[in-house]
């Protein structure tokens, strides 16, 4: 059962609540304001604390300021006099999980302690299920090439810092992964690590869900919502495609990067967060801020330290790695000619794309070995605009189908030791098709 403190200057209340608990099989301390009990919690181990607002020398609220500033995690159920709602929703909103107004009834405070220790295990829970999910993330970054090893030793370099870090690369390469990183490496890491992509939440809903709401904000706010930034105090918060976000939004990003405070939505009062922004695009912020499309001064608090992260194609080791690592897992083997058309494929959608690929190859090949006949079609094939990239002597849309034709075939011929047979099923022609066609390009 928890260990409760009950905090109350009124000794007849102290005595009947340790009576109350200690029936109901709780272990309970008392003390008689805050300045005792402060000294209790820094000494002594609680999971719940039922505290007084209005006591001498130090009240409730001073309580739970010196708690906050002390990192100690309490569960604190505020006691307030009947009435005074609106003083105990300001405890709640400075950290207070709930109230209980006086006089109460004794099923009243149980339930209260109960609905407490029901948040203190999901607390735990969700804290293990942190850890496994930061572990599993670990497990499954490839550190194998020499450009990735310099993006986590600049991430590691950074992490104990609280200025904005600006990722940059493609999608798919892992940004996320490496925000958990900054997270995880910095003291940050007991705290919570919020992910908010900005693309995927509606732009009239994002300012909300971000900042929070008040009572009566709009039609539906029944009751104030704490906002993400709020949630993620004292820890990380993770804004990924930050090139999305609203100009309006913008803004409000921009102030609160400068002074710290979060308004939420309706309401005409401030509240003091401590977050670490790390921010995330695939698009060229820079280009967007020369265009008009992204102000300009929040680029320059967002890109503080840069790190870019370069995609997968130009990573061949962490391709290698990545496959050996899968292959491992599953017990299986990969057969030469399908590991090389693994590697000379250019991976446009990065590791997410990789994975995608390799769980479908899981689900669908039988036997413990991936071969070439096991892989899609799309990854023989580059596209006519990749290889109209690589070569701008071009002049004519029939040359460039041409030129990748003639690739192909050399490409198919090259995977199969020459043999045409297997080159025409691979290039899904007939043999007569790909016997005219050497003949046509002029093909050893």
């Amino acid at each position: 059962m928890a260990k409760i403190l009950v905090i109350d200057d009124e000794v007849g209340i102290r005595q009947m609540l340790k009576t109350v608990l200690e029936k109901a099989g709780y272990d309970v301390d008392l003390a008689e304001n805050g300045v005792i009990a402060l000294e209790k919690v820094k000494n002594e181990l609680f999971d719940i604390v039922l505290c007084d607002i209005k006591m001498p020398e130090m009240d409730g609220f001073a309580f739970l300021e010196q708690v906050k500033k002390l990192d100690i995690s309490l569960t604190i159920i505020m006691m307030t006099s009947f009435g005074s709602v609106e003083t105990a929703i300001e405890a709640i909103r400075k950290g207070a999980y709930d109230y209980i107004s006086k006089p109460f009834k004794t099923d009243e405070v149980i339930i209260a302690i109960k609905k407490a220790e029901e948040r203190e295990r999901l607390i735990k829970e969700n804290t293990l299920l942190k850890w496994q999910s930061n572990q599993l993330i670990m497990e499954n970054t490839i550190f194998e090439s020499p450009a990735i090893k310099e993006v986590i030793a600049a991430a590691e370099r950074v992490a104990p810092y609280r200025q904005p870090v600006l990722l940059t690369g493609e999608s798919g390469v892992g940004k996320e992964v490496i925000a958990h990183l900054i997270h995880q490496k910095s003291q940050r890491a007991n705290k919570p690590f919020v992910a908010i992509n900005c693309a995927a939440i509606p732009e009239n809903l994002l300012e909300s869900e971000v900042f929070g709401y008040a009572k009566g904000a709009f039609t539906d706010a029944t009751k104030p919502k704490r906002g993400l930034f709020e949630y993620a105090d004292g820890g990380t918060c993770f804004l990924d495609e930050i090139s999305e976000m609203s100009e309006s939004l913008q803004s409000k990003l921009l102030r609160f990067l400068e002074d710290g405070e979060v308004r939420p939505v309706g309401d005409v009062k401030t509240i003091k967060v401590d977050v670490r922004i790390i921010s995330a695009t695939n698009k060229d912020l820079k280009s967007l801020v020369d265009s008009g499309h992204f102000r300009n001064d929040l680029y320059y608090r967002l890109n503080v330290i840069p790190i870019h992260i370069p995609p997968l194609r130009e990573r061949k080791e962490d391709i290698i790695a990545y496959i050996n690592m899968r292959l491992e897992k599953a017990k299986k083997e990969i057969s030469k000619e399908a590991m090389s058309v693994l590697l000379s494929y250019p991976w446009h959608g990065n590791f997410r794309e990789l994975r995608n690929l390799f769980d479908r190859l899981f689900i669908f090949s039988s036997d413990n070995k991936i071969d070439i006949d096991d892989l899609p079609d799309y990854l023989f094939m580059r596209s006519i605009n990749d290889v109209a990239k690589s070569d701008t002597s071009f002049t004519s849309l029939k040359k460039a189908i041409e030129d990748v034709e003639r690739e192909y075939i050399k490409k198919a011929l090259s995977l199969t030791d020459g043999n045409r047979l297997k080159a025409a099923k691979l290039l899904e022609i007939s043999p007569r098709s790909l016997h005219y066609k050497i003949k046509e390009y002029g093909i050893e």
